[in-house]
C-alpha cells in the first residue's frame, strides 16, 4: 500500500463529509431492504444497523487498500438484491432464528471478500472490461426494476417478500390495504429528491428528503406508519461475540456450504459494480485506477464488514461522483466518509428510529429509477437486432431468475453472435490482420498531400479493426493519445469493418470528449455497417455534422486546405 497523500486534505475532508451525508440514508435504506423478507418486528432495526456497519467498514478499508483513490464504497443495489435473497432464505431454513440469519449473512460477506481478494491476486480485474454493453444494460436495468418492485410494498405501508412473480401478483391486494399516510410520505420523498436540486445542489436532496419527511411523519394527528425502530449503538462487535449466537450449536457444514455460492455471487457482482464505478471516477478525474488492487481493497473491506455483521457492498457510483464533485481526490476522502457514518453508529442512532419505512422506500425507488438504462431502451429499435435480443433476455433473466445467471447467459449469447459476425466479415473480404487492434501507425499512403499537421494542430487517428465490446477499452486508450493542443482530429475509419452497441457508445463518448475540448472532429471512409450504425443512432449528423464526413481522404484534405486558408 502506498503512503496516503495529504496534498488535497481540505478537498478530501469536504468530499468525504458530503459523501458520508449522502451515504447515510442509502445505508439505512439498503440495510432495511436486505432484511425486508424477514417477518419479525426487529427486522428493520437489524437491517438499518447492518447497512450502517457495512457502509462504515467497507467504506474505510476499501478506501485504504483499494486502487481507485476517489472511490466511495458501501451497500449498493445489486449487492443488496442478492443479500436480501440470502437473508430471506436463511430465515426460512432456520425456522426464524435471527442469530443464524446473521451468521449466514456474515459468512457470505466474508467469502465474498475472500473471493474478491483472490480475483485481485490472480489479476481478473482486467477481464470485467469485456462485458458487452447490452449485457450490462439489461443487467443494470433488471436490478433497477427489482428494487422498484420490492419497494412498492413499504411505499404503501405494507410488507412483502418472495420471488418477483409473487411480489407482482400480490401488488393488487397490497394496494387495496394501503396506508394513505405512508404513500404520501413516500411520494413526498420522491418529489423532494427530484425537485430540491432545482433550488440548490449544495445540499444533498436525499438527506433533505429524509429529514423533511421524517419531520412531517411526527406531526400529531397523522396515522402511524411503520418506522425503523431503535437500532443498536456503539462500536460494532464481531459476529461471534453477538448475544444469542451459539456457534457450537450450528451445523457448520450446512452453514458454510450455504454461504459459499452466495459469497461467490456477491463477489462477482461486487467486482463488476465496483470496476464500472472506477471507470466513472477515472473519466471525471482524468486518472487511471488499478483494477486488481481495487478488487483486493474491496475484498478486505467486505470481509471486515461481514465479520462485524455488516452488509456487503461495492464501489457506489452516486456517492463517488458526489465525493469527486465536492473535492475528494485521494483515499482519505473515502476514509473521512466512513468516519461520518461511524459517528452516527456511536451517538446518533437513537434519532434514526423515527424514520418511516415508506420514506426509505421513496429513496430507493429513485435509486432504482436511476439504475435503469433508459438510453439503452430508447435505442432498442435502432441497434442491431442481436444486441436488442441480448439486452431483453438479460433483463428478463435478471428480474425473474437471478443476476449471475443473467450475466452468464448474456455473455454466451453475445460471444456466439460476435463469432457469427466475425465469420461474416471475413467471408466478406476483411482479412484477419485488419481485425487486430488500434495500435499507433505511421501515416498511410494517401496522407502525403495533407497540410502540415504540426503547424496547424491537426491530429490523425487511424483505427484498425472492428470496434466492439472486446476492443472498446483499447479504443478508449488510443483516443486518449490525442494531444491536448489538437484543434482538428481526423478519425480514419477505412479499416473499421464493424461496430456493435458497445463500440457505438464508446465512439460517441470519445467524440463528445474531443468536442468539449474544442476539437473539430472529421471522419473519413466509413464502411457500410459502421455508417449504418452511426446514422441510425443519429451520431451522424447530430454529433458529427454530415459535412464533416468524407468518402475519400482526398475530399477531407481539400476541406482541410480550405479551413487552413480561411484561418490564415
Amino acid at each position: 500500500m502506498k503512503l496516503l497523500r495529504t496534498d488535497n486534505l481540505k478537498g478530501d475532508l469536504f468530499g468525504g463529509i458530503t459523501a458520508g451525508i449522502v451515504a447515510l440514508p442509502l445505508a439505512l435504506a439498503f440495510g432495511i431492504q436486505a432484511f425486508s423478507g424477514i417477518n419479525d418486528p426487529s427486522a428493520a432495526s437489524l437491517g438499518a444497523y447492518a447497512g450502517l456497519v457495512g457502509a462504515t467498514l467497507l467504506g474505510f478499508f476499501a478506501a485504504l487498500f483499494g486502487g481507485t483513490p476517489s472511490q466511495i464504497s458501501g451497500p449498493t443495489g445489486p449487492m443488496t438484491v442478492v443479500t436480501a435473497a440470502l437473508v430471506s432464505g436463511a430465515f426460512a431454513s432456520s425456522g426464524g432464528n435471527l442469530a443464524e440469519v446473521m451468521v449466514s449473512m456474515t459468512l457470505a460477506a466474508v467469502f465474498c471478500g475472500l473471493f474478491q481478494i483472490l480475483f485481485g491476486l490472480i489479476k481478473l480485474g482486467k477481464y470485467v472490461r469485456y462485458i458487452p454493453y447490452p449485457v450490462l444494460s439489461g443487467f443494470m436495468s433488471g436490478i433497477g426494476i427489482i428494487i422498484i418492485i420490492q419497494q412498492l410494498y413499504p411505499l404503501v405501508g405494507q410488507s412483502g417478500s418472495g420471488s418477483m412473480l409473487h411480489l407482482l401478483t400480490g401488488l393488487p391486494q397490497a394496494v387495496t390495504h394501503l396506508s394513505l399516510t405512508a404513500l404520501l410520505l413516500g411520494l413526498g420523498t420522491v418529489a423532494i429528491i427530484y425537485l430540491f436540486p432545482l433550488i440548490t445542489k449544495k445540499v444533498p436532496s436525499t438527506l433533505v428528503a429524509l429529514l423533511v419527511m421524517t419531520g412531517v411523519s411526527l406531526i400529531p394527528g397523522l396515522a402511524e406508519v411503520p418506522t425503523i425502530g431503535e437500532i443498536p449503538s456503539g462500536l460494532p462487535m464481531p459476529f461471534f461475540a453477538k448475544e444469542g449466537v451459539d456457534l457450537a450449536g450450528l451445523d457448520w457444514a450446512a452453514v458454510l456450504s450455504a454461504a459459499i455460492i452466495p459469497g461467490l455471487t456477491l463477489a462477482g457482482l461486487g467486482s463488476i459494480d465496483t470496476l464500472l464505478t472506477s471507470v466513472v471516477a477515472d473519466n471525471i478525474t482524468k486518472t487511471k485506477h488499478n483494477s486488481n488492487r481495487e478488487l483486493i481493497g474491496q475484498g478486505i473491506g467486505n470481509a471486515m464488514a461481514g465479520l462485524f455483521c455488516g452488509l456487503p457492498g461495492a464501489g457506489a457510483t452516486m456517492r463517488t461522483v458526489v465525493n469527486v464533485k465536492s473535492g475528494g481526490r485521494t483515499q482519505l476522502s473515502g476514509m473521512f466518509h466512513a468516519v461520518v457514518l461511524l459517528a452516527v453508529l456511536l451517538g446518533l442512532g437513537s434519532l434514526v428510529k423515527y424514520v418511516p419505512l415508506s420514506v426509505l422506500a421513496g429513496i430507493l425507488v429513485t435509486v432504482g429509477w436511476g439504475i435503469i438504462d433508459f438510453k439503452g431502451f430508447k435505442d432498442l429499435l435502432n441497434i442491431p437486432r442481436a444486441d436488442a435480443v441480448v439486452l431483453i433476455v438479460v433483463l428478463l433473466v435478471t428480474v425473474f431468475v437471478d443476476l449471475l445467471t443473467a450475466v452468464g447467459i448474456g455473455m454466451v449469447i453475445a460471444c456466439v453472435l460476435f463469432m457469427k459476425r466475425a465469420s461474416d466479415l471475413v467471408e466478406g473480404g476483411y482479412s484477419s490482420q485488419e481485425m487486430t487492434n488500434f495500435d499507433k501507425e505511421s501515416p498511410w499512403d494517401d496522407e502525403h498531400s495533407m497540410p502540415d499537421t504540426v503547424a496547424h494542430k491537426i491530429y490523425v487517428q487511424r483505427l484498425n479493426g472492428p470496434i466492439f465490446f472486446g476492443t472498446i477499452n483499447k479504443f478508449k486508450e488510443v483516443m486518449t493519445d490525442v494531444p491536448a493542443d489538437a484543434k482538428i482530429v481526423i478519425i480514419r475509419m477505412r479499416l473499421v469493418s464493424f461496430m456493435d452497441q458497445s463500440g457505438l457508445y464508446a465512439m460517441e463518448e470519445a467524440i463528445k470528449d474531443l468536442q468539449t475540448r474544442g476539437c473539430m472532429v472529421l471522419m473519413t471512409i466509413i464502411q457500410p455497417q459502421p455508417m449504418y450504425m452511426l446514422t441510425k443512432m443519429k451520431l451522424i449528423p447530430e454529433v458529427v455534422p454530415q459535412e464533416h464526413t468524407f468518402k475519400t481522404f482526398e475530399e477531407c484534405t481539400e476541406f482541410l486546405k480550405e479551413e487552413v486558408k480561411a484561418k490564415n
